[in-house]
């Protein structure tokens, strides 16, 4: 009994702080995007509007949720619920510190790809069950997108795995306590960093919500928390994506050099300062670059980087095993 509710705590000690930077990653989001568009941002609600994530929270759960009559109900349902439960287990092998982790399992990387490959399942129930033809269309597009992005940010993460000799998320960090592989394996940190643009359904690669096409897609018959559940798990892969990537090349929780000043700070917020450099990221791209024309999409992911991907794997295990560099 003990150990059970020892677990639930620490579920509750990843799930609910989650929730809050979630919610505060949305109004980052629109005062940044507001700054660099010239215009304010949220600012009535509370002061300098922080108090504005709790307001349209409670405006989303107090709207009455619209079923469409002709609508499978409960695989409707289920597909919001089944993507933002997603985005929130995959957090579960995330190596807050040394030794801060929920499930410290030695295949990290596999068990978040299945998660990642799972995720597509909650869109396309999304689209189908709405039986409306620009969700369709939408979950069609999101599934295509993602399947593409996820095989080139495979290639990617097995550069990193060849170079830390571990599938385990902590070793991967520990092996960059002389030089973050950002610096060996920067051509594969930018396509990494654009692909998970892609991965998350994030401008400039928005094509399943593209407005202007779809109608907001797969999502277009949503309403009220169902819709907020979709969009609450999109924030939370992108936090999730951000982590990852400060993990593989950023060097997870170690400091940038090894001086006494900065061992002094705690290695959770080195590795939220890095999480915040990925969520910035996410902003700024969505602020300044315009939307990718669906063709141009499918273009980059399979003609350029499906290619440089596995060109770079089979460099970076010619130069690991030419120099008896692979590790034990």
């Amino acid at each position: 009994m003990i150990l059970i509710l020892i677990t639930i705590l620490k579920i509750l000690s990843i799930v609910v702080p989650l929730l809050i930077a979630v919610a505060y990653f949305t109004i980052a989001e629109r005062k940044i995007m507001g700054s660099i568009q010239r215009r304010r941002g949220p600012n009535v609600v509370g002061f300098i509007g922080l108090l504005q994530p709790l307001a349209d929270g409670l405006k989303l759960f107090a709207k009455e949720t619209t079923l469409p009559a002709s609508a499978n109900t409960g695989i409707f349902l289920l597909a919001p619920s089944l993507s933002f439960i997603l985005s929130l287990i995959g957090w579960s092998v995330i190596p807050f510190s040394e030794g801060a982790v929920l499930c410290d399992i030695n295949l990290g990387i596999l068990y978040l790809f299945a998660i990642s490959s799972l995720n597509v399942y909650g869109i396309l129930f999304a689209g189908w069950s709405s039986n409306s033809k620009y969700a369709y269309l939408g979950a069609l597009r999101s599934a295509a997108q993602m399947i593409s992005y996820e095989i080139s940010i495979g290639f990617t993460v097995l550069s990193v795995v060849i170079c830390a000799g571990s599938f385990n998320l902590s070793t991967i960090v520990l092996a960059q306590k002389k030089i973050w592989f950002i610096f060996p394996l920067l051509p594969i940190f930018i396509i990494f960093y654009v692909s998970m643009l892609a991965e998350t359904n994030r401008h400039p690669f928005d094509l399943p919500e593209a407005e202007a096409e779809l109608v907001s897609g797969y999502n277009v018959e949503y309403s009220a928390m169902t819709f907020a559940l979709f969009f609450l798990g999109e924030y939370a892969n992108m936090l999730l994506m951000s982590t990852l990537s400060a993990i593989l090349f950023l060097g997870g929780w170690l400091p940038p050099l090894d001086i006494f000043f900065f061992n002094i700070i705690p290695g959770p917020i080195w590795l939220s300062l890095k999480i915040i450099i990925g969520a910035t990221f996410f902003i700024v791209t969505r602020a300044t670059l315009p939307r990718y024309r669906y063709d141009q999409l499918m273009f980059l992911g399979w003609k350029c980087f499906l290619p440089l991907t596995l060109g770079y794997l089979l460099f970076t295990v010619g130069i690991l095993i030419s120099f008896n560099w692979l590790p034990n």
